[in-house]
């Protein structure tokens, strides 16, 4: 399993706009082939900064079965419009105990 960290920053007074964004485009990531899992969390002392977390099967699922596909595409035009600045992404895997 490997998690996507996707930082966002969300252009002021765009958040709840970003947010119904979000609850339109979820479907498309969810149902992806190789995504397990799709979290979508909001700062506390920066309410315009996101954080999204995916759990996918392997950074191929994410790269191949997502990023290459219109899924992306569709995904980043409902949400890309509200971005301050690109959003900073990278892949992580478990620390054995």
């Amino acid at each position: 399993m490997v998690l996507e960290v996707a930082l966002i920053d969300v252009l002021a007074g765009r958040e709840e706009e970003f947010a119904a964004a979000y609850r339109k485009g979820h479907e498309l990531l969810v149902t992806t082939p190789g995504c397990r899992s799709v979290r979508m969390t909001r700062g506390v002392e920066s309410a315009s900064r996101f954080v999204l977390l995916v759990e996918w099967d392997s950074v191929d699922a994410h790269l191949d079965n997502f990023r290459a596909t219109d899924r992306f595409t569709q995904w980043r035009a409902l949400l890309g419009p509200f971005f301050d600045g690109a959003p900073t992404v990278e892949h992580f895997v478990d620390v054995p105990a």
